[in-house]
């Protein structure tokens, strides 16, 4: 080892941040997450633990965030982005956790050395941190923005005058390359219609606002919950996630939203993206991940047709069990689709096999990658007539409209916007494509969560034993019938998920299969809801 640990700076630095006693941390796909004032100790040990990883991958920049995402204020969060921009090594996320978990100075210093022997990092190395410094890492602070544009600064930084160049390392390159790309793609297109859209009270706000600067008038935003210095109102009663889970319009856009109009709803640290949208009588429509994947998907494929690149070029799709059985199906007849556990880094891995790669959770966070032998083909082939020209162009400004780092829910908003506007769909046209099935999500709070384990996809249990044959009964009594049983990678609770052609019986399924679950972990009867929402 060429050098070795700064053993009294640490210890120094490490004992104004002690470890809370009796808390456990877990570095789940969303990084650490508990409650700010709990944090302290995890934050200061994941500066340490990025500048290992730079030091470990050649003094590559590494991402640190710090967010509360689509939760409401009082949780918080840190996770690291790895150099490419995506998420941090799957292998990783066991070394964050058993370091931060160690549960004094001391323990911290010997599972640092542990861990440094282990993995044989040369400490000689320099260490670059993008938003944090910690033992003489060189640190850059790109202060308050979002998740989705720190993914992008990482990855614009690690691949600078390299033929992979991503873009100009700063948010102005960001917000630049987005609304060019956005300009040419719409060019020539009707004029679109102003988009409403709720930030959240969050981050999106700013960015948004300087997107909306860029863009002009090629797409007017009117941006709404905006007020990210009001304590307690971050994703309060609005943002993507209240919209996913209840199933109707943020209270603040009631006044706002009229019939016809598209809207779209944000999440606190803006990487997850659900439009909606109010018809003639005023009832509400949800156009989720599941709707967006659908639209995008088969818009690509449509290019690639046009381009004259049809069997060159394999467009697929990734899925969760979460995923709607209304989308599977219609995207199933049409290309190929790929179910997958639960968490953005699995989803992301397996869109990688694709030579496009689209993959959206029903909650709104998706992205669309393009493999770098399709952009070698894509900037190489030369097309034999006027149309295939224009399409392999839009393909092109897609790559770069397309923050393909991680799910970004302004990236994806533009992306939405030139579907529609090349296919003159409206929110109704786009919400026809399929129908969706009737569904219920359901959260139970058992005692532990880890007696639950899945298989298929997380479309089975396994564990408790004979629990499955149970659901597996109900769900056979309702047409149209689906439900699985996942816990929850953040907290002890187990999420039921069910489908039924018919509203009444969704609900009447979940509920049913939570009861199952209650009685399995040895609920008081006394107690058992008759919902569990």
């Amino acid at each position: 080892m060429a050098s070795s640990l700064p053993v009294d700076a640490i210890r120094e630095l490490s004992q104004k941040h002690e470890k809370p006693a009796n808390v456990h941390f877990q570095y789940g796909t969303a990084g650490f997450r508990t409650l700010g004032n709990l944090l302290d100790s995890v934050m200061f040990r994941v500066g340490i633990l990025a500048a290992l990883r730079s030091k470990r991958l050649d003094g590559k920049t590494i991402g640190v965030m710090i967010t509360a995402s689509h939760n409401p204020e009082p949780d918080n969060g840190v996770k690291l982005v790895d150099p490419r921009g995506e998420m941090l090594e799957a292998a990783w996320e066991t070394h964050a956790t058993n370091l931060a978990n160690a549960p004094t100075t001391d323990a911290f210093i010997d599972a640092l050395d542990a861990f440094v022997k282990i993995l044989r990092i040369d400490l000689s190395k320099p260490a670059r941190v993008d938003g944090f410094k910690a033992i003489g890492a060189e640190a850059r602070n790109a202060g308050v923005t979002t998740t989705p544009v720190l993914h992008y600064l990482v990855k614009a930084i690690n691949t600078k005058g390299t033929k992979d160049a991503y873009g100009d390392d700063s948010e102005e390159g960001y917000l630049r390359k987005l609304s060019t790309a956005f300009k040419k793609l719409v060019a020539g297109k009707p004029a679109i219609p102003p988009l409403v859209v709720d930030c959240a009270n969050g981050v999106g706000a700013i960015v948004g606002e300087k997107l909306s600067e860029k863009l002009g008038d090629t797409l007017k935003l009117i941006l709404h919950n905006t007020a990210i210095n009001t304590a307690g109102a971050l994703n309060n009663a609005c943002g993507a996630d209240f919209v996913k889970t209840s199933q109707r319009l943020p209270p603040s856009l009631a006044s706002v939203l009229k019939p016809g109009q598209r809207a779209c709803s944000l999440d606190g640290d803006a990487d997850r993206l659900i439009y909606y949208y109010l018809d003639d009588r005023g009832q509400f429509h949800m156009l989720d991940g599941d709707k967006i994947a659908t639209l995008v998907s088969t818009f690509i494929v449509d290019l690639t047709k046009s381009a004259g690149l049809e069997g060159e070029i394999q467009v697929g799709i990734v899925q969760t069990a979460y995923a709607n059985g209304g989308s599977t199906k219609y995207l199933s007849e049409r290309l190929p689709v790929k179910c997958v556990p639960t968490g953005v880094k699995h989803l992301h891995h397996a869109a990688e096999h694709y030579d496009i790669g689209v993959y959206f959770e029903a909650n709104g966070h998706g992205t669309v990658l393009f493999s770098p032998e399709t952009l070698e083909k894509l900037s190489s082939y030369q097309p034999s007539t006027p149309a295939q020209s224009t399409a392999l162009n839009h393909l092109i400004n897609l790559t770069q409209v397309i923050n393909q780092t991680v799910g970004d829910a302004l990236s994806d908003m533009l992306l939405v916007e030139v579907v529609l506007a090349h296919k003159s769909y409206s929110g109704v046209e786009w919400d026809s494509l399929y129908v969706d099935l009737p569904n219920r999500l359901v959260k139970v709070v058992v005692p532990d969560r880890s007696i639950f384990k899945t298989e298929d996809a997380e479309r089975r249990l396994v564990s408790p034993p004979g629990l499955q044959a149970k659901i597996d009964e109900l769900v056979r009594r309702y047409d149209g019938g689906r439900a699985f049983v996942r816990p929850s990678g953040t907290e002890d609770v187990v999420r039921v998920y069910a489908e039924a052609s018919v509203r009444s019986q969704a609900d009447e399924l979940a509920f049913r299969v939570a009861g199952l679950v209650y009685d399995e972990v040895g609920g008081d009867p006394a107690k058992r809801p008759a919902e569990f929402l």
